[in-house]
């Protein structure tokens, strides 16, 4: 179910994970476009870093490894396909600029390692 909030969209599961961590959050508008690398997405770990949404971006860039300086390494894509090419980045898309996440390799001990974090605020680490 979605929600209306500050005049934009949050999932409940999105409003949760801010909510549970002391998080701001920010909606990611679903008509507006991200940064991704789809080159990089089945490389790990899957990362995702917010700036300012600004000229029609929500301000999320995604990739997956190392990140490049390549000129051509993020495409546009609209928010709104997300849910198909990176679904378990989707309940974090309404944290607030300047946050990270990064979801890691799964083991068998430990299951996924997600951690997210905002600038210096590092700690909010969880496993699934």
């Amino acid at each position: 179910m979605w929600l209306e909030r500050d005049e934009d969209l949050i999932s409940d599961e999105q409003a949760s994970v801010c909510a549970a961590h002391g998080a701001e959050s920010t909606a990611c508008d679903l008509n507006m476009k991200v940064g991704i690398a789809l080159a990089t997405l089945g490389d790990l770990p899957l990362n995702a870093l917010r700036h300012r949404p600004e000229n029609g971006t929500t301000g999320w860039y995604i990739w997956g490894g190392e990140l490049s300086q390549a000129p051509d390494f993020f495409l546009p894509m609209h928010a709104a396909h997300l849910a198909e090419y990176v679904p378990q980045l989707v309940p974090y898309l309404a944290l607030a600029p300047g946050w990270r996440v990064l979801i890691a390799r799964p083991s068998s001990t430990f299951g996924t390692t997600r951690a997210f974090w905002a600038n210096d605020r590092r700690g909010s680490f969880f496993r699934v």
